[in-house]
This record gives structure tokens, C-alpha cells and sequence, in this order.
């Protein structure tokens, strides 16, 4: 049983290279990642189809589209759905990884981010000689997106949290936030699964989208009921959201702060890593 670290204070990589693959949520695609150690801080991504191209440090800037995912253009690649692997390697306390890929979508597998953390639990994480530097912030900042909005405190820790609101009875409204630890992380977020809504699923898919959906790899909810359950918490919904928004964020590193956002996307979550970026960028050291 892997032990997991109890905060974020320590830099690791991973011990051993570790691959899965699965089937892609929007192309369909059956698609191939290795994740392994790094020698320099940060996501690096390359390309197992193409070996000779060099790796790409993963950053905001690259985020090109946000339709229900996270998509990246990378030179002259592009990479979609990356936000539950990024948030298994974040939130486990992984620092710096390479992610090898042989398509242009991270498998979906089952819809959370435990199968990803199972996998860096086989591969081990592996301490560096170094402490990890979250960003922290000296005033509040805050974003809106319509009647979205994201707000970053200032803070010894990390506190991530969460509000959703459907009109569908079985999501209805949910509030969830946890102080964030590899621990809590794994426990209480990881094994939280997207989750889509019936009335959807026919446009969507008439558009390309979700074409490797299903109900083994996403909650299904329809009006007052879930057509695949059981949930695996009563809040699964919004536990799903704090780890898209862990996912996103790791675009720029997980800072040290209280994060919140009401009524969350992948649109508002990057929005607010960039904007953490552009902080980063301007800080002396």
C-alpha cells in the first residue's frame, strides 16, 4: 500500500516509468501514456510516435480550447483532456514528471483521477534534494466569468473548494472544500468521476464529442435520478469539480492559498491559472 506524502512541502518525481491505456472521452480513440521521472521541475510532454520531437513544458499559455476539457496545443501537437492526470500527479504531490503520449487525447479510463493515482503509486514517488516552491500570493485575487467566478486568498496552506448548482434534482446544489494534502487528495478527490447530464448526451455526441463516453467511464444524470449508480460519495458531483480544478491549476503549479469557485469550468479554472502564472512570472527569485 502506497504511503503518500502528507503535504506539499517536499519536490518529488516518480521511481519508475508506468504506462496505461484506455479508450479517449471525446475522440474515441484508444490512446497510450508512460509517465516517468523528469530531471527539471514541472509536466514535460513528449511523444511516443514521435521520439524526436523535443518535450514541451506544460503551461497556461498553451491552453486552446475548453470544451468539456482541458486542450493543449503544444507546438505543433495537440493534447486534449489532460486535466485528471495532471490533477493525479498535483495532487499526489509529484513535482515534476515526463507524460510520453501516442495520441492527441489522455485516455478517460474511469472518469477519475484514481486509476492515474493507482499507476503513480506503482510507479513510486521518489524524493529530490530539493523543496517544493508553491506560489503564494500577497493579496486576494478573484475572477468572474459571468455569474462564474474563482477567488484565491492568501494562506499558510491549501484549501480547495467548490459550489455547484443544477437544476436537475440529483445534483441540485453541492458545496465541498477539504484542506488539500497528497492524503486528503487521494482519499476524497481522486476517485470522484465526471458526470454529464441525459438531456445532453445526443447533441453532444451529434457534435463529435464524448464519442468514447459511457456509463463505465462517466455518471450519467437524469432529472431526479443517476442512470448508473451508485455514487461513491453522496457529493460526487462537486468532488469532481475541485479535481478539474486541481487538474487545470497544475498548469502552473498548485499554489499556497485558499482557492474557491462557484459554478466552475475548465474556461474560468485555466482563466485563473494563467492569471496565477502571470504572478508567478512577475515575482523576484
Amino acid at each position: 500500500m502506497t504511503v503518500w506524502p502528507s503535504d506539499y512541502s517536499q519536490a518529488w518525481t516518480l521511481k519508475h516509468p508506468v504506462e496505461r491505456r484506455g479508450v479517449a472521452l471525446h475522440s474515441g480513440a484508444s490512446t497510450s501514456v508512460r509517465l516517468q521521472a523528469a530531471a527539471k521541475p514541472g509536466y514535460w510532454v513528449g511523444w511516443l510516435h514521435q521520439p524526436s520531437l523535443p518535450l514541451v513544458r506544460l503551461h497556461p499559455s498553451q491552453v486552446s480550447d475548453t470544451q468539456l476539457c482541458t486542450a493543449l496545443r503544444l507546438d505543433s501537437q495537440r493534447l486534449a483532456t489532460v486535466e485528471h492526470l495532471l490533477a493525479a500527479l498535483a495532487g499526489t504531490g509529484v513535482t515534476q514528471a515526463e507524460i510520453l503520449v501516442d495520441g492527441e487525447e489522455i485516455p478517460l479510463l474511469d472518469g477519475s483521477a484514481q486509476p492515474w493515482v493507482e499507476a503513480i503509486g506503482e510507479a513510486q514517488l521518489a524524493p529530490l534534494q530539493t523543496s517544493s516552491t508553491p506560489l503564494t500570493l500577497e493579496e486576494p485575487l478573484t475572477l468572474q466569468q459571468g455569474s462564474s467566478f474563482a477567488t484565491v486568498l492568501p494562506a499558510d496552506g491549501l484549501r480547495v473548494g467548490a459550489a455547484i448548482e443544477f437544476a436537475d434534482r440529483a445534483i441540485g446544489r453541492q458545496l465541498y472544500s477539504l484542506e488539500l494534502t497528497p492524503q486528503s487528495f487521494v482519499a476524497e478527490i481522486a476517485p470522484a468521476r465526471t458526470f454529464g447530464l441525459r438531456s445532453q448526451v445526443d447533441q453532444l455526441r451529434s457534435a463529435g464529442l464524448i464519442q468514447g463516453g459511457c456509463l463505465d467511464n462517466a455518471l450519467v444524470c437524469d432529472g431526479d435520478h443517476w442512470l448508473n449508480p451508485p455514487l461513491r460519495f453522496s457529493d460526487e458531483p462537486v468532488r469532481h469539480k475541485i479535481l478539474d480544478l486541481i487538474g487545470d491549476l497544475a498548469l502552473v503549479g498548485l499554489p499556497r492559498a485558499h482557492v474557491f469557485a462557484y459554478r466552475g469550468s475548465h474556461g474560468l479554472h485555466t482563466s485563473l491559472a494563467a492569471l496565477l502564472a502571470g504572478l508567478s512570472s512577475s515575482t523576484p527569485g
